[in-house]
């Protein structure tokens, strides 16, 4: 009897350890916090670990950055194991509609006085709902191409046609093949060509009743855009545009003074910096509709893995509770070259180069976040080449009723 107590004592004292153990473990990883894993790209990571991290040393959570191609961000999140996937992403806000119909983005809650600060078309873009929509982003940054003036080269254009003529003479000039140095190249560029699409009368979706974007409503050849077309052609013919023109190309040729006009956006900030020209930013001048470009709207998104992690409420309060701050947004600001989207946050002096570009967005259209998108860039890319690749060039008309068939078809 006395040996059987001996052994059950023992064998309690085991239990008793075992639990003290799992215990202390228990409150270890308690205290540990959780682990937020956030997908970004090299020019953001930076910037992001620092700031996320600002936001992890008061909620005690560790963030764990990976850096990734931009675009594969979103081509991933489709494809990786849950065990490896992302709990919070980097996202341009024109993913929303196909990681949202595709159910790898978590809806997301900003209170009345946090959306006040930002912008209605910014929230909107990453806004997605057939019937209702809903929040899937917390916007970060705004960025949007503009004219690029050499004002040593020539005059700050206030119409169209001055800048066609300035242009034109400084290509004369230096015995350019082209006049406006806006990146094309053979796989064609939808996004720096819209301010020409939009100042013709171009559209790509309109909206329906509600408001919402209406993919049967297609305008790339619009009966305004058809009407304004031939002056593409005029544009082709005497070199104003040309579809032989890359980034690369582009770049070159303003750097070097043998252009007076670049297309460009913020990412090329500190290009213009250090260029030591003189230069100025504004919007392309109409044409016979405002010349506005597209808007992209960069933020924050919450994976559906966050949940499957246990860590969806902590990725929640990450994102719409610290990213959307005028602090962290002027901090992501600063180190990634874009304006914030928070109107509190700071953007730098009254002349700096971001001030510039945010003042050309003026009017500018947030790229289409709908999934038919993917059936438009190429379409409408190839309609500009087709069109302005100088001898030999398909008249505009032709090229964008082609390009809308096309586009039509696929979306279907």
């Amino acid at each position: 009897m006395h040996n059987s107590l001996k052994r059950m004592w023992a064998l309690l004292g085991v239990v008793a350890a075992i639990a003290a153990v799992a215990a202390t473990q228990a409150v270890a990883a308690h205290k540990a916090g959780p682990t937020i894993v956030i997908w970004t790209d090299s020019d953001r990571a930076a910037a992001v670990t620092k700031v996320a991290n600002d936001w992890a040393g008061s909620s005690g959570a560790t963030i764990k950055v990976v850096t990734k191609n931009f675009g594969d961000i979103r081509d991933n999140l489709g494809t990786v194991a849950a065990a490896d996937a992302p709990d919070v992403i980097t996202a341009a806000h024109d993913w929303t509609g196909k990681l949202a119909a595709n159910g790898l983005v978590a809806p997301i809650f900003l209170n009345k006085a946090t959306t006040k600060n930002f912008p209605s078309y910014t929230l909107n873009a990453f806004s997605y709902g057939t019937a209702v929509k809903k929040l899937y982003g917390v916007p970060v940054a705004v960025e949007n191409i503009g004219l690029v003036v050499n004002t040593k080269l020539a005059k700050v254009p206030t119409s169209f046609a001055q800048l066609e003529q300035e242009a034109l003479a400084v290509k004369k000039a230096q015995h350019q093949t082209f006049g406006i140095a806006v990146q094309q190249g053979s796989g064609g560029d939808a996004y720096h060509m819209y301010p020409f699409f939009s100042g013709l009368g171009g559209y790509v979706f309109g909206t329906n009743k509600a408001g919402n974007l209406n993919p049967k409503d297609i305008g790339v050849a619009s009966p305004t855009l058809l009407k304004n077309a031939k002056l593409i052609d005029k544009w082709n013919k005497e070199g104003l545009i040309s579809s032989k023109v890359d980034g690369g190309a582009a770049q070159n040729a303003f750097l070097k003074g043998q252009a007076a006009f670049w297309v460009t956006g913020p990412w090329n900030a500190d290009t213009l910096r250090k260029s030591g020209l003189s230069f100025k930013v504004i919007q392309v001048p109409a044409i016979a509709k405002a010349s506005v470009p597209f808007l992209g709207v960069q933020g924050f998104m919450v994976t559906k893995f966050a949940a499957a992690h246990g860590v969806d409420s902590a990725a929640k309060d990450l994102v719409t509770n610290f990213m959307a701050t005028p602090s962290a947004q002027t901090q992501l600001a600063a180190a990634n070259g874009r304006p914030p989207a928070n109107v509190k946050a700071k953007v730098g002096s009254a002349d700096s180069v971001l001030t510039q570009f945010r003042a050309a967005s003026k009017g500018g259209v947030p790229m289409p976040n709908i999934p038919q998108m993917d059936s438009v860039w190429n379409d409408l890319g190839q309609a500009w080449v087709r069109s302005t690749k100088g001898s030999g060039a398909m008249p505009a008309v032709r090229s964008f009723k082609g390009a809308a068939r096309s586009i039509a078809a696929k979306i279907g």
